[in-house]
Protein backbone atom coordinates (compact mmCIF):
# COMPACT_ATOMS: atom_id res chain seq x y z
CA UNK A 1 0.00 0.00 0.00
CA UNK A 2 1.37 3.63 -0.37
CA UNK A 3 1.02 5.35 3.54
CA UNK A 4 2.06 8.55 4.33
CA UNK A 5 3.64 8.85 7.54
CA UNK A 6 3.77 11.91 9.48
CA UNK A 7 5.43 12.11 13.04
CA UNK A 8 8.64 10.62 12.79
CA UNK A 9 9.98 11.09 16.68
CA UNK A 10 11.09 8.31 18.94
CA UNK A 11 8.12 6.50 18.49
CA UNK A 12 7.10 6.69 14.57
CA UNK A 13 10.67 6.35 13.71
CA UNK A 14 10.37 2.87 14.22
CA UNK A 15 7.09 2.50 13.53
CA UNK A 16 7.43 3.70 9.86
CA UNK A 17 10.47 1.39 9.83
CA UNK A 18 8.32 -1.22 10.55
CA UNK A 19 5.84 -0.60 7.46
CA UNK A 20 8.60 -0.20 4.66
CA UNK A 21 10.03 -3.36 6.09
CA UNK A 22 7.10 -5.15 5.38
CA UNK A 23 6.95 -3.78 1.95
CA UNK A 24 4.61 -0.50 2.15
CA UNK A 25 5.45 2.07 -0.05
CA UNK A 26 5.65 5.16 2.22
CA UNK A 27 5.51 8.77 1.91
CA UNK A 28 7.06 10.88 4.60
CA UNK A 29 6.72 14.78 6.19
CA UNK A 30 9.05 16.60 8.45
CA UNK A 31 11.83 14.09 7.46
CA UNK A 32 14.55 15.38 9.94
CA UNK A 33 18.62 14.35 10.40
CA UNK A 34 17.48 12.00 12.69
CA UNK A 35 15.03 9.87 10.32
CA UNK A 36 16.59 10.80 7.45
CA UNK A 37 17.83 6.74 7.24
CA UNK A 38 13.89 5.88 6.60
CA UNK A 39 14.33 8.26 3.18
CA UNK A 40 17.16 5.24 2.86
CA UNK A 41 15.50 2.53 3.46
CA UNK A 42 12.71 3.48 0.03
CA UNK A 43 10.73 5.79 1.66
CA UNK A 44 10.06 9.47 -0.04
CA UNK A 45 10.07 12.76 1.33
CA UNK A 46 7.22 15.09 0.44
CA UNK A 47 7.32 18.85 1.12
CA UNK A 48 3.65 19.19 2.57
CA UNK A 49 0.98 17.04 4.73
CA UNK A 50 -1.41 17.81 1.92
CA UNK A 51 0.84 16.01 -0.61
CA UNK A 52 1.40 13.13 1.32
CA UNK A 53 -2.49 12.65 1.64
CA UNK A 54 -2.76 13.66 -2.22
CA UNK A 55 -0.47 10.61 -3.20
CA UNK A 56 -1.21 7.79 -0.34
CA UNK A 57 -4.26 5.36 0.40
CA UNK A 58 -3.59 5.84 4.59
CA UNK A 59 -2.54 8.51 6.35
CA UNK A 60 -0.44 7.70 9.42
CA UNK A 61 -0.29 10.68 12.47
CA UNK A 62 2.19 10.01 15.30
CA UNK A 63 2.22 13.19 16.85
CA UNK A 64 2.90 14.71 20.52
CA UNK A 65 -0.51 16.51 21.39
CA UNK A 66 -4.34 17.51 20.77
CA UNK A 67 -3.18 20.90 18.82
CA UNK A 68 -0.60 19.10 16.75
CA UNK A 69 -2.93 16.44 14.98
CA UNK A 70 -5.51 19.29 14.83
CA UNK A 71 -2.99 21.75 12.71
CA UNK A 72 -1.50 18.59 10.25
CA UNK A 73 -5.10 17.49 9.65
CA UNK A 74 -6.48 20.62 9.15
CA UNK A 75 -4.03 23.79 8.51
CA UNK A 76 -2.76 25.41 5.47
CA UNK A 77 -1.83 22.08 3.39
CA UNK A 78 -2.98 20.28 5.72
CA UNK A 79 -4.28 16.54 5.45
CA UNK A 80 -7.86 17.24 4.56
CA UNK A 81 -6.59 19.38 1.77
CA UNK A 82 -5.29 16.34 -0.10
CA UNK A 83 -7.97 13.63 0.77
CA UNK A 84 -10.55 12.07 -1.07
CA UNK A 85 -13.23 8.95 -1.12
CA UNK A 86 -12.09 5.73 -0.05
CA UNK A 87 -8.74 7.49 1.79
CA UNK A 88 -8.19 6.48 5.20
CA UNK A 89 -6.23 8.29 8.05
CA UNK A 90 -5.09 6.72 11.20
CA UNK A 91 -4.37 8.85 13.97
CA UNK A 92 -1.58 6.99 16.38
CA UNK A 93 -1.12 9.93 18.21
CA UNK A 94 -2.04 10.24 21.94
CA UNK A 95 -4.87 12.98 22.34
CA UNK A 96 -7.57 14.27 23.59
CA UNK A 97 -10.89 11.77 22.86
CA UNK A 98 -13.43 14.59 22.50
CA UNK A 99 -11.18 15.81 19.97
CA UNK A 100 -10.78 12.89 18.58
CA UNK A 101 -14.20 12.68 17.65
CA UNK A 102 -14.82 15.74 15.84
CA UNK A 103 -11.52 15.10 14.12
CA UNK A 104 -13.41 11.75 12.70
CA UNK A 105 -16.65 13.30 12.12
CA UNK A 106 -14.73 16.39 10.06
CA UNK A 107 -12.19 13.51 8.02
CA UNK A 108 -15.60 11.59 7.29
CA UNK A 109 -17.28 14.35 5.66
CA UNK A 110 -14.45 14.46 3.33
CA UNK A 111 -15.66 10.88 2.17
CA UNK A 112 -12.38 9.38 3.86
CA UNK A 113 -12.04 7.22 6.83
CA UNK A 114 -10.67 7.61 10.06
CA UNK A 115 -9.47 5.46 13.11
CA UNK A 116 -7.96 6.33 16.04
CA UNK A 117 -5.21 3.97 17.30
CA UNK A 118 -3.08 5.24 20.16
CA UNK A 119 -0.16 2.74 21.28
CA UNK A 120 1.99 1.72 24.50
CA UNK A 121 4.95 -0.45 24.56
CA UNK A 122 7.27 3.21 24.82
CA UNK A 123 10.22 3.23 22.10
CA UNK A 124 11.21 -0.32 23.14
CA UNK A 125 7.68 -1.93 22.21
CA UNK A 126 8.00 0.43 19.04
CA UNK A 127 11.33 -1.36 17.97
CA UNK A 128 10.47 -4.71 18.45
CA UNK A 129 7.47 -4.63 16.94
CA UNK A 130 5.46 -5.20 19.72
CA UNK A 131 2.99 -2.34 20.47
CA UNK A 132 -0.30 -2.25 22.34
CA UNK A 133 -2.78 -0.58 19.96
CA UNK A 134 -6.42 0.39 21.07
CA UNK A 135 -8.44 1.51 18.00
CA UNK A 136 -11.67 3.54 17.92
CA UNK A 137 -13.59 3.32 14.43
CA UNK A 138 -15.97 1.30 12.39
CA UNK A 139 -15.42 -2.11 12.33
CA UNK A 140 -14.91 -3.03 8.45
CA UNK A 141 -12.63 0.16 8.62
CA UNK A 142 -10.41 -1.66 11.38
CA UNK A 143 -10.27 -5.00 9.30
CA UNK A 144 -8.72 -2.52 5.88
CA UNK A 145 -6.20 -1.54 8.64
CA UNK A 146 -5.19 -4.55 10.82
CA UNK A 147 -2.40 -5.29 8.13
CA UNK A 148 -0.57 -2.28 8.75
CA UNK A 149 -1.32 -2.37 12.38
CA UNK A 150 0.05 -6.37 12.47
CA UNK A 151 3.32 -4.57 11.51
CA UNK A 152 4.08 -2.50 13.93
CA UNK A 153 2.44 -4.36 17.41
CA UNK A 154 0.85 -7.18 18.70
CA UNK A 155 -1.44 -6.74 21.07
CA UNK A 156 -4.34 -4.96 18.89
CA UNK A 157 -7.81 -4.87 19.65
CA UNK A 158 -10.99 -2.53 18.33
CA UNK A 159 -12.09 -0.93 21.55
CA UNK A 160 -15.66 0.82 20.42
CA UNK A 161 -16.40 3.91 17.75
CA UNK A 162 -14.59 7.14 17.08
CA UNK A 163 -12.33 7.97 20.44
CA UNK A 164 -12.81 4.76 22.23
CA UNK A 165 -8.99 3.99 21.37
CA UNK A 166 -8.02 7.75 22.85
CA UNK A 167 -10.19 6.87 25.98
CA UNK A 168 -8.51 3.20 26.30
CA UNK A 169 -5.00 5.25 26.06
CA UNK A 170 -5.51 7.88 28.67
CA UNK A 171 -6.65 4.80 30.70
CA UNK A 172 -3.67 3.08 30.59
CA UNK A 173 -1.69 6.21 31.09
CA UNK A 174 -3.42 6.55 34.75
CA UNK A 175 -2.16 3.69 35.26
CA UNK A 176 0.91 3.20 34.04
CA UNK A 177 1.49 6.77 35.71
CA UNK A 178 -0.01 6.02 39.06
CA UNK A 179 2.64 2.51 39.39
CA UNK A 180 5.31 4.36 38.05
CA UNK A 181 5.46 7.14 41.14
CA UNK A 182 4.08 4.20 43.86
CA UNK A 183 7.71 2.16 42.44
CA UNK A 184 8.98 5.04 42.70
CA UNK A 185 7.68 5.97 46.17
CA UNK A 186 8.82 2.19 47.39
CA UNK A 187 12.51 2.25 46.45
CA UNK A 188 12.48 5.57 48.00
CA UNK A 189 11.20 4.40 50.76
CA UNK A 190 13.81 1.58 51.05
CA UNK A 191 16.62 3.93 50.18
CA UNK A 192 16.11 5.96 52.90
CA UNK A 193 15.55 3.38 55.59
CA UNK A 194 19.25 1.88 54.76
CA UNK A 195 18.02 -0.79 52.36
CA UNK A 196 19.55 -1.88 48.77
CA UNK A 197 17.01 -0.71 46.44
CA UNK A 198 18.05 -3.06 44.51
CA UNK A 199 17.64 -5.92 46.59
CA UNK A 200 14.67 -4.60 47.62
CA UNK A 201 13.18 -4.75 44.08
CA UNK A 202 14.75 -8.35 43.68
CA UNK A 203 12.68 -9.49 46.37
CA UNK A 204 9.27 -7.52 45.43
CA UNK A 205 9.53 -9.13 41.90
CA UNK A 206 8.46 -12.36 43.50
CA UNK A 207 5.54 -11.70 45.09
CA UNK A 208 2.60 -9.97 44.51
CA UNK A 209 3.78 -6.54 44.03
CA UNK A 210 5.40 -7.92 40.72
CA UNK A 211 4.53 -5.76 37.81
CA UNK A 212 5.90 -4.99 34.28
CA UNK A 213 6.30 -1.42 35.93
CA UNK A 214 8.59 -2.42 38.65
CA UNK A 215 10.74 -4.79 36.24
CA UNK A 216 11.50 -2.40 33.71
CA UNK A 217 10.83 1.17 35.39
CA UNK A 218 12.46 0.03 38.87
CA UNK A 219 15.59 -1.16 37.07
CA UNK A 220 15.99 2.20 35.49
CA UNK A 221 15.43 4.42 38.93
CA UNK A 222 17.69 2.22 39.97
CA UNK A 223 20.89 2.20 37.49
CA UNK A 224 19.81 5.56 37.03
CA UNK A 225 19.23 5.32 33.17
CA UNK A 226 16.69 7.83 32.29
CA UNK A 227 16.93 8.67 28.68
CA UNK A 228 13.59 8.64 27.27
CA UNK A 229 11.70 6.03 26.10
CA UNK A 230 8.44 8.25 27.43
CA UNK A 231 9.19 11.45 28.51
CA UNK A 232 7.65 12.91 31.39
CA UNK A 233 6.51 16.06 30.17
CA UNK A 234 4.49 13.91 27.31
CA UNK A 235 2.77 11.82 30.29
CA UNK A 236 1.93 14.79 31.82
CA UNK A 237 0.22 15.86 29.21
CA UNK A 238 -1.99 12.65 29.22
CA UNK A 239 -2.73 12.82 32.78
CA UNK A 240 -4.01 16.85 32.12
CA UNK A 241 -6.02 14.80 29.17
CA UNK A 242 -6.99 12.47 32.21
CA UNK A 243 -8.06 15.26 34.23
CA UNK A 244 -10.03 17.60 31.73
CA UNK A 245 -12.56 14.60 30.71
CA UNK A 246 -12.78 13.76 34.46
CA UNK A 247 -13.79 17.39 34.67
CA UNK A 248 -16.51 16.49 32.15
CA UNK A 249 -17.91 13.86 33.52
CA UNK A 250 -17.91 14.60 37.51
CA UNK A 251 -15.47 12.18 38.07
CA UNK A 252 -12.72 12.16 41.04
CA UNK A 253 -9.61 10.95 40.19
CA UNK A 254 -7.53 12.28 42.74
CA UNK A 255 -4.45 10.56 42.70
CA UNK A 256 -4.25 10.91 39.19
CA UNK A 257 -4.43 14.50 39.45
CA UNK A 258 -1.12 13.91 42.40
CA UNK A 259 0.69 12.23 40.15
CA UNK A 260 0.94 14.98 37.82
CA UNK A 261 1.35 17.69 40.08
CA UNK A 262 4.50 15.49 41.13
CA UNK A 263 4.98 15.61 37.18
CA UNK A 264 4.56 18.84 36.99
CA UNK A 265 7.36 19.42 39.70
CA UNK A 266 9.52 17.17 37.88
CA UNK A 267 8.86 19.70 34.50
CA UNK A 268 9.56 22.37 36.74
CA UNK A 269 13.01 20.91 38.21
CA UNK A 270 14.61 20.62 34.58
CA UNK A 271 13.19 16.82 34.29
CA UNK A 272 10.54 17.25 31.34
CA UNK A 273 12.38 15.43 28.66
CA UNK A 274 13.64 12.58 31.15
CA UNK A 275 11.87 9.16 31.11
CA UNK A 276 9.29 9.19 33.13
CA UNK A 277 10.69 6.42 35.61
CA UNK A 278 12.85 9.50 36.36
CA UNK A 279 10.02 10.81 38.57
CA UNK A 280 11.93 9.51 41.20
CA UNK A 281 14.65 11.85 41.01
CA UNK A 282 11.61 14.72 42.33
CA UNK A 283 10.51 12.47 45.20
CA UNK A 284 14.22 12.45 46.35
CA UNK A 285 14.40 16.48 46.15
CA UNK A 286 11.27 16.50 48.40
CA UNK A 287 13.02 14.23 50.65
CA UNK A 288 16.05 15.82 50.62
CA UNK A 289 17.98 12.88 49.46
CA UNK A 290 19.14 13.13 46.26
CA UNK A 291 22.20 10.38 45.57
Amino acid sequence: MKIGFIGLGVMGRPMAGHLIAAGHELLLHRVKPTSQQLVDQGGKALASAREVAEAAEVVILMLPDTPDVELVLFGKDGVADGLGRGKLVIDMSSISPVATKDFAARIEALGSDYLDAPVSGGEVGARNRALTIMVGGRPEVFERARPLFEAMGKNITLVGGAGDGQTAKVANQIIVGLTIEAVAEALSFARKAGADPAKVREALMGGFAASRILEVHGERMIKRTFEPGFRIRLHRKDLSLALDAARVLDLSLPNTAATQQLMNAAIALGDGDRDHSGLIRTLEVLAGDTP
